[in-house]
């Protein structure tokens, strides 16, 4: 299975979609797409994602949103836990595409990354 952490509205995300359906097309696995902004990843989803996409929970965060510097995230001493309830209580936080492929996770900017998924 396939998941891929999608907004439909972002060309990143939508070239990593058509990035996927052609690796698809090979290897006939399903695909399941999370309009996360609709479908909010919980706490328990955001840290399953981060020990399968590995290094800091910032790099799941979109860094140029308003919650962003609204809630003070850029404060370095703020715990992961906190970081983790901020994208959960506002999902626009989370880097998209996250595309998610047995076990392992890559965010798909550029689309290009998702690619180390099937290698």
């Amino acid at each position: 299975m396939i998941t891929i952490y999608h907004n439909p509205r972002c060309s990143k995300s939508r070239g990593a979609c058509e990035l996927v359906n052609e690796r698809i097309t090979r290897s006939g696995e399903p695909v399941k797409i999370v309009e996360y902004l609709k479908d909010s990843p919980s706490v328990d989803d955001l840290k399953a994602l981060h020990k399968m996409l590995g290094g800091s929970v910032r790099d799941m965060i979109r860094d140029n949103e308003a919650p962003y510097s609204d809630l003070g995230l850029a404060d370095p001493a703020l715990s992961d836990e906190r970081l983790f309830e901020a994208v959960a209580a506002h999902p626009v936080l989370l880097q998209r595409p996250i595309v998610v492929r047995d076990g392992r996770a890559v965010i798909g900017r550029p689309p290009e990354n998702v690619e180390a998924l099937f290698a």
